[in-house]
């Protein structure tokens, strides 16, 4: 079998990558408008914006993994959320159709249920408060109307929590850098909810989805469990790092006032800064995801939540 994955030199791709490499039961490529520092011998330049490049590469491919996407809460304009994530999508599925590819692992994202939702499952309604979950919510919505006319197709669709793991440089990591260098600060009361993923299970359910689910459009939720608070992050971090984590609490609004003032240096500076007020909106947010589908699915986390910060945290930290 032989798999191409789309957008695979960021964090998650690099990780799936290296995964898929230790067997000899998958033939892979990477399609990436950059190169991967890890895998540049597999690494095909090309643009998810480029069909007639994806039509080109894509001959010969039995799945495609689509992981191509903006992210980022600052991307500019904001209008390269909706030509990567959704045209992206597009010019994806009819370069599989014109080489007579009819599966598809895609990455969505929990963004498209909002912010401070009651557990959501697949079937909650979809919410979103930014332009990356309305982005990837009209991705999925082009998917969904694509197999209503290729009901042959086998489309398996993951939406991971926010995802962390060694090496990767993301929100997590920045609030695990700051927990762990004793500059944290407390906005609100830390007994928030979030859910997370460790990249590591992430990447065996992308590889489980690609083996043992071969048939029909299937939606799952990701998220390791149990589902811990900031509080409980703090905790795991001081206990990890056998150190002890002072902590500063500050009121929620506080908080807002300083990201706001953030996003004006950012704008004034021309910079993207690691602190504004989307961020800290999202930190004091519940972020809590129903992901009983994906762990029903007969798929086994190779690692426990506990597992998969203890392995970050000593990769990144523990000096």
């Amino acid at each position: 079998m032989k798999l191409a994955v789309l957008g695979g030199s960021g964090f998650v791709g690099t990780k799936f990558i290296t995964l898929i490499r230790q067997t000899t039961a998958y033939q892979i490529i990477n399609v990436d408008k950059q190169s991967s520092a890890v895998h540049p011998d597999i690494t095909i330049l090309a643009n998810v914006l480029d069909k007639l490049a994806l039509i080109e590469q894509l001959k010969g491919i039995d799945v495609v993994v689509l992981l191509a996407a903006e992210h980022r809460d600052d991307v500019t304009p904001v209008s390269l959320y909706y030509d990567v994530n959704v045209q992206g999508m597009r010019n994806t599925l009819e370069a599989m159709e014109h080489n007579g590819i009819t599966r598809m692992v895609f990455t969505s994202s929990v963004a498209i249920y909002g912010l401070d939702k009651h557990n959501p499952d697949e079937h909650a309604p979809s919410d979103p408060f930014n332009h990356y979950g309305k982005s990837k919510w009209q991705a999925e919505q082009v998917l969904q109307a694509w197999y209503e006319a290729h009901t042959d197709w086998n489309i398996n669709i993951i939406r991971p929590t926010v995802i962390f793991g060694e090496g990767n440089r993301g929100n997590v990591f920045n609030l695990l850098n700051q927990i762990a260098n004793g500059r944290f600060m407390m906005i609100g009361k830390g007994n928030n909810q979030k859910s997370m993923s460790y990249v590591g299970n992430i990447i065996a359910f992308m590889a489980f989805l690609i083996q043992e689910k071969t048939s029909g459009y299937r939606v799952y939720n990701y998220g390791d469990t149990p589902d811990l608070t900031t509080n409980d992050l703090v905790y795991y971090t001081g206990r990890i790092l056998k150190k002890q984590i002072p902590t500063v609490h500050i009121p929620y609004w506080l908080g807002m006032i300083g990201g706001y003032g953030f996003d004006v240096l950012a704008f004034i500076m021309g910079r993207k800064l690691n602190i504004s007020s989307v961020r800290v909106k999202k930190f004091c947010a519940v972020t809590k995801y129903n992901a009983n589908k994906a762990m029903r699915s007969g798929f086994v986390p190779p690692y426990t939540l506990e597992e998969g910060l203890t392995r970050m945290l000593d990769e990144e930290f523990a000096k």
